[in-house]
């Protein structure tokens, strides 16, 4: 009789499990809510003017590994 599609998933994360890694659940932003553009233009527009802002965006610059990326 072939496992239901409850013990398949278990058997699936028993395996995880034993090869050392564990479930972590992330929540993130609704990027398909209706508000959400008009949320980031927000945010982004609270902090244009910010002193730190440039040096914050040139360290991650620096700091990227993008060998490889496709732009």
């Amino acid at each position: 009789m072939p496992l239901s599609i409850r013990q398949r998933v278990q058997k699936h994360r028993e395996k995880l499990k034993q090869s050392g890694l564990r479930p972590v659940q992330i929540w993130v932003p609704d990027t398909r809510k209706e508000d959400f553009a008009e949320e980031c233009r927000r945010q982004s527009l609270m902090i244009a003017d910010d002193s730190q802002e440039k040096e914050i965006l040139d360290w991650i610059e620096d700091v990227s590994d993008v060998r490889g990326w496709k732009k």
